[in-house]
């Protein structure tokens, strides 16, 4: 899979995908300060899955109506990366095939797909 993994999320995260061989753009390693809305832009034209913490994607793409190939937004008590891949791994094993072009909000508990419409 292609990721894009935002700054916040943090450079532990863009290993771990690596290590799995996905195509993974880091934030943090290659494009350090950039705004919310390049890096949406550029996780659409890349056609990259955009991981963050930061919820001001859901203004963006919900208020903004701003295209995506997919996010997963991260929103956990414990944001230590050891959590984090923790709690990707999870949402991966169950639902891998369900990311793409959905905005994904996950907790250490609970997964939920927000509604696909933007109107």
């Amino acid at each position: 899979m292609r990721f894009l993994v935002d700054e916040c999320t943090g450079p532990a995260v863009a290993r771990w995908l690596r290590q799995w061989r996905h195509d993974v753009f880091s934030v943090y390693e290659q494009s350090r300060g950039a705004d919310d809305d390049s890096i949406l832009q550029r996780a659409y034209a890349e056609n990259r899955i955009l991981i963050t913490n930061d919820k001001d994607f859901g203004e963006l793409i919900y208020r903004g109506k701003k295209l995506h190939r997919g996010v997963i937004l991260l929103r956990l008590g414990d944001e230590r990366a050891d959590n984090k891949i923790a709690v990707l791994q999870r949402l991966f094993d169950l639902y891998a095939d369900q990311l793409t072009d959905n905005f994904v909000v996950v907790t250490e508990s609970t997964v939920r797909f927000a509604s696909k419409s933007i109107d």
